[in-house]
């Protein structure tokens, strides 16, 4: 199957290529980390402590593992860490938070380069967080008797959906070499058990989303955001997160008409990938608010303009502490599936979503029954719900409480993953990858 999936590989990468090359003259993606992804260049370690390596596909699954790591190495202080991530964000917020780490590239899924990723790793247990199964990575994890854990999973309908499609066959070699799956909600493991996954390797822990949510809006990031970007006290702010087109449009015409009647009304616009800040930059300056770029400041504003464009990365928590009301995107054209409402959630803001949110349905679905966001199906409905919220202080707060309330109700998922994990992987297995100890 190996010489098959590269050859299938390489004939995908040489038809897409013309693309790729376009993409990345244009945006600088796929550039950085390029020989070190195709050849599986990652550094060697040195023989000693056992090594676990986490993996995040990007920022959103990055910040997932910095609570899930610092847990687990607290748990277990003299385990080597390896953190990875597939994408440029996420490879660079990896290397911010995980600076005490050995961060490598993710390598892409040719035999020749996960194996040469992991003969020189040399991991004992290998982490996905979320998703991410490839299965050239995966059967050489299992040839060297590494076992592969997935956390924090998911099983949306649409992948259900999908997966369902594919051959019984096919199923199989995606998840015959994973030892643990460690999903989100008993919707996700009955999915996993229709698609042929054993019962006995799947483990319901929640989210852990949850425990990562933070609620001091006084931290020293936070701060310093509201500094620089002069946030007067007592002035309503409208944080929009993760963003995607159209969504940016959509927005700020719903922007325009909450100021009607809330002029003092501000917007904190973050969009969702950075290769579209340039094109996000054009719309808000089109549409005539007075605004700013975040990246362009240095020193503090004289005052906070209408619109300020988050076009930094790392950046989007302590936004969520500044909002009075939210919105988080990829949820109102049906082809994302929604952002996380887990963070502004946690920050006890009152948040509004589309539709369109089965990456997170449990909880959007939990968030509205609890009374602590409230779903937007068009422009119209979202300026009513936030005008609503702005007006009433009573709704609002009681509003953010409840959305506080919840998430601090779901927490406890890092150490029931962590459980699964020690139980899973027990400690006579988990030195059973065949790697030369000194």
């Amino acid at each position: 199957m190996t010489p098959a999936l590269d050859a299938l590989y390489l004939a995908a990468l040489a038809v897409l290529s013309p693309w790729l090359l376009w993409r990345g003259l244009r945006t600088g993606r796929y550039r950085r980390d390029l020989r070190a992804k195709l050849l599986g260049g990652v550094p060697t370690l040195p023989p000693g402590e056992p090594v676990v390596w986490f993996h995040g596909v990007s920022v959103g699954e990055v910040h997932l593992l910095t609570t899930l790591v610092a847990a687990y190495r607290r748990r277990h202080p003299s385990r080597r860490i390896v953190v990875s991530a597939t994408t440029d964000t996420g490879l660079a917020e990896a290397r911010a938070r995980f600076a005490d780490c050995t961060v490598v590239p993710f390598p892409f899924d040719f035999s020749f380069a996960v194996g040469r990723a992991i003969a020189r790793l040399k991991p004992d247990l290998i982490v996905l967080a979320e998703s991410e199964l490839w299965p050239n990575f995966l059967a050489a994890a299992a040839r060297r008797g590494v076992p592969v854990a997935v956390v924090n999973g998911r099983m949306s309908p649409r992948s259900f959906a999908r997966l369902s499609r594919v051959a019984r066959p096919a199923r199989w070699l995606l998840y015959r070499h994973v030892n643990l799956l460690a999903v989100q909600s008993d919707d996700y493991a009955a999915r996993l058990k229709l698609l042929g996954v054993p019962a006995a390797e799947i483990v319901v822990t929640g989210s852990v989303k949850y425990d990562g949510a933070a609620a001091d809006r006084d931290t020293p990031k936070a701060r310093e955001l509201r500094r620089l970007l002069a946030v007067p006290a007592g002035v309503p702010v409208l944080v929009v997160g993760s963003t995607h087109a159209p969504e940016e449009a959509i927005l700020l015409d719903a922007f325009r008409r909450l100021r009607e009647r809330t002029p003092a009304l501000r917007m904190v616009l973050v969009p969702r990938h950075p290769d579209r800040f340039e094109e996000v930059a054009a719309l808000v300056a089109a549409s005539g608010f007075d605004w700013h770029r975040r990246s362009r400041i240095t020193t503090p504003l004289d005052a906070m303009p209408a619109v300020i464009l988050l076009d930094t990365i790392g950046e989007l928590g302590a936004a969520w502490s500044l909002a009075t009301v939210g919105f988080t995107g990829g949820s109102l054209d049906g082809k994302r599936g929604g952002q996380s409402m887990i963070e502004p959630a946690g920050y006890g803001v009152p948040t509004a979503f589309g539709p369109h949110v089965w990456n997170f349905r449990d909880a959007a679905r939990s968030l509205v029954e609890a009374g602590g966001a409230v779903v937007a199906r068009d422009a119209t409905e979202l300026v009513g719900v936030i005008g609503h919220w702005l007006h009433d202080e009573a709704a609002r707060s009681t509003a953010g409480a409840a959305a506080r309330a919840f998430v601090v109700a779901q927490q406890g998922a890092t150490e029931r993953t962590l459980d699964a994990l020690d139980g899973t992987i027990s400690p006579g297995r988990f030195r059973r990858a065949s790697w030369p100890r000194g």
